[in-house]
């Protein structure tokens, strides 16, 4: 049998389902009536658990592992570096700088203008943080300068 993307894919799938699974054990699971913080990313592991085995078991249109061309790889690995880096500055420079930095970057990684890069950034950004914090009330991470 042959290793196809589908089935690198779909373990893959599996395996970052069961970590952020184990990693979301604190968060209680409250009840169907009143959820708790920790059903949502739950419900969400075991769905990408379960189609990441479909996947993985019944692969339709994978190519092989040895025909995939990999010339995207030093653009995704400078994507997974930004977003890391924005992950481990959320909780000092908060959710608006941290998110609106990350989608700056993102987009002038792009090719796209420094401009429209940042306006796009400080917008999304400030629109999402106006989303969850006033309409939906719930709590994002403040920063240095307390917002």
């Amino acid at each position: 049998m042959t290793l196809r993307a589908d089935h690198v894919a779909g373990a893959a799938a599996v395996a970052a389902g069961a970590i952020v699974l184990s990693l979301s054990g604190d968060l209680p699971l409250g009840s169907l009536s009143f959820p708790g913080a920790g059903m949502w990313p739950k419900l969400l592991c075991g769905a990408l658990i379960l189609f990441g085995l479909a996947l993985a078991i019944r692969p339709q249109n994978g190519e092989p592992v040895a025909a995939i061309d990999w010339g995207d790889l030093a653009h995704a690995a400078r994507v997974m570096a930004l977003t890391a880096v924005a992950v481990a500055l959320y909780a000092r420079l908060g959710f608006i700088l941290s998110m609106g930095l990350l989608l700056a970057s993102l987009v002038a990684l792009e090719r796209r203008s420094i401009v429209s890069a940042a306006l796009y950034g400080a917008g999304v950004s400030v629109a999402t943080y106006a989303l969850f914090s006033f309409v939906l009330k719930s709590p994002l991470e403040r920063g240095l300068l307390g917002f």
